[in-house]
């Protein structure tokens, strides 16, 4: 079988649902990887609404502004519209009609056998247990090869998704001959920063610092994060391997002489939790000040945010209509 026609400069998709602000682990992980791939491969970066309505049916008042403040954030930490085309899923309608060409020939096996299925009906309850739901990953199928995407970039715990992803479009090219490439994962080298509480960072569970988060409300939860619990008293000596805060150092480059003087002081109790805190504090609000000057000085701008949506959904469609086309014409509508 002959290979799918590709476009001259390869394609990236990737996409975020608008379910609340973003955090550290989103500013340290997904958007340098982001920024990153602009540079080298047309990148179509989209507001995933549709996704977020798969767990979030019930609770949509926040949902368009949430996206609005998202790409924001996007902007403000280096995602240029110019590169990049950002624009709401929904708008794209495309989106929505391959979804459900591609829902004719996937087997409902294959999609109750994906990992996360079966786990979030078990966290979430019955409450989730939609079509909609059942169906997410046919819907991120037809996102990613709607724009004949190559390369998609995902963490580890992705990549069975993305594997049922090339599973349906082999499926596709096989009965209709060869109109989608088969995407390739770009791994995101996510740091293993973890949550405040030091579980899994998470907005679910409140241990994150939003990057829009107020200055001294992002002190306060620096100050509030959990330390080595074997360290009760200054006196105590500390062991920085098994310390959250510690690792936080690191993540937010401070210099190694720093980071070693840190862990020594913990280490033969000259230097106090209280101390380290502070340096983090300071440390990350020195990170996040010129990025949330960037995303206020944006969302002053009346209309600003949704022009650059607009001017995505105009030239993502540009691309879109054509591929579906194309797909349409191949299964012969």
């Amino acid at each position: 079988m002959p290979e799918p026609k590709l476009p001259e400069r390869e394609r990236v998709f990737s996409g975020m649902r608008p379910t609340g602000r973003l955090h550290l682990g989103h500013l340290l992980g997904a958007l340098p990887n982001w920024v990153r791939l602009q540079e080298q491969f047309n990148c179509f970066y989209c507001v995933a609404d549709l996704h977020a309505l798969t767990t979030r049916f019930d609770n949509v008042e926040h949902m368009k502004r949430d996206g609005v403040e998202m790409v924001a954030d996007w902007i403000a930490a280096g995602i240029d519209p110019g590169h990049s085309v950002i624009f709401r899923q929904s708008e794209v309608k495309e989106h929505s009609e391959l979804a459900l060409l591609l829902g004719m020939i996937v087997p409902a096996s294959w999609l109750e056998r994906v990992p996360s299925y079966k786990e979030q009906i078990g966290e979430l309850g019955q409450r989730i247990a939609t079509f909609g739901f059942l169906g997410y990953p046919v819907l991120q199928t037809a996102d990613i090869i709607l724009y004949k995407a190559s390369r998609v970039p995902v963490g580890e715990d992705q990549l069975s998704h993305l594997e049922l992803a090339r599973e349906i479009v082999r499926r596709f090219n096989g009965l209709y001959g060869p109109v989608f490439p088969q995407p390739r994962a770009v791994l995101t080298e996510t740091p293993r920063l973890m949550g405040l509480d030091g579980r899994k960072m998470s907005k679910s569970y409140g241990n994150t610092i939003d990057i829009a988060e107020d200055p001294e409300i992002a002190r306060s939860k620096v100050m509030s994060m959990f330390t080595d619990p074997a360290r009760q008293r200054l006196s105590d000596k500390g062991h920085p391997d098994r310390c959250n805060v510690f690792s936080y150092h690191k993540f937010f480059e401070a210099p190694a002489a720093e980071v070693d003087e840190i862990d020594k002081g913990c280490r033969n109790a000259t230097i106090g939790c209280t101390e380290c805190k502070t340096r983090l504090a300071d440390r990350i609000l020195a990170a996040l000040e010129p990025i949330r000057g960037k995303r206020e000085a944006l969302l002053a701008e009346p209309g600003r945010i949704e022009s650059i949506l607009d001017e995505g959904r105009a030239r993502a469609q540009d691309v879109a209509a054509s591929v579906l086309e194309e797909a349409c014409g191949a299964i012969g509508l």
